[in-house]
Order: C-alpha cells, then structure tokens, then sequence
C-alpha cells in the first residue's frame, strides 16, 4: 500500500493519538494512550493545531504538528512546528522529510513567513533532517523559559 500524507481530522485522532503516545515517551513522559488521543483530539475538535498524518492504509504511520503563531518583532505570521514522529518502521524512509515539506508548503499557503522548532541537544537525527530540509540555529543568543502554572 501506498503511504498517503493528510491533514489530520477527528477520524485520524486515535490513530495520531497512538503515535503521541510514542513521540512523548521518546521525551521521556510516562505512557498514557489515553492522554496523548484526549490532547490530539482536543486540538483537532477546536481547530487549534494544524495536524498532517502520513497514512498507510488504516495505519498512521508518522505525523506532524504546527501551531499558527506570531512575531511581533518583525510583525509577521509564522507556524510553530512543536512535533514530528515516524513510526520505527518508516525511519530513514524519507518520511520525516515528506512531512517537514507538507508543513512547509501549508505554512506558506498560510501566509506565514517562517516556521520555528525547538529540539534537544541530544536529537541528532532531528538535527540532521532539519539542517538537510534548510533549517539553521536562530536562538542561540536566546534563552528557552518557561514558567509551569
């Protein structure tokens, strides 16, 4: 079967869900099927994030997720790609790439005018594909906070 890239919708959320659950135990989160299709399906219901899922058959088999945003600093709109998973099996196939692309291209039919990421120093093969597909490093003079509520 051929693998085919959507945009994700409430049908894909248990199937997205899945593969959530997996891209959040790689950053070290406990599993929770459960928690990972209750946010995917919650972003989905309120149209919140921009979701694409690369389908094989009835099987997901990787996705990404962007978040539509602002820079105020240069007063522009640009998309916040917050997550990319492929499934062990597709690793290495091109995937990862193809679903970089498609955001990308959804970016620009969106009108932003950049898409930023944020990724761990241990990532390498993160690193690697982002750098391949045009990325650079834009905050190294910038530190990441964050304040828990």
């Amino acid at each position: 079967m051929t693998i085919e890239i959507v945009r994700a919708d409430l049908s894909h959320a248990a199937e997205v869900g899945r593969l959530f659950d997996l891209y959040r135990q790689f950053y070290e989160c406990r599993p929770d099927l459960s928690l990972a299709t209750e946010f995917i399906s919650s972003r989905l219901t309120n149209d919140e994030s921009i979701v694409w899922v690369a389908m094989d058959g009835a099987t997901a088999k990787g996705f990404v997720q962007c978040y539509s945003s602002f820079c105020s600093v240069q007063a522009v709109k640009i998309h916040i790609l917050y997550d990319l998973y492929v499934a062990a099996d597709q690793r290495n196939t091109g995937l990862g790439a193809q679903l970089m692309d498609q955001a990308r291209d959804h970016a620009i039919a969106d009108g932003a005018k950049r898409i930023d990421l944020l990724t761990q120093h241990s990532n390498r093969a993160g690193q690697h594909l982002y750098e391949k597909l045009g990325y650079e490093i834009a905050n190294a003079d910038f530190y990441a906070y964050s304040l828990n509520l």
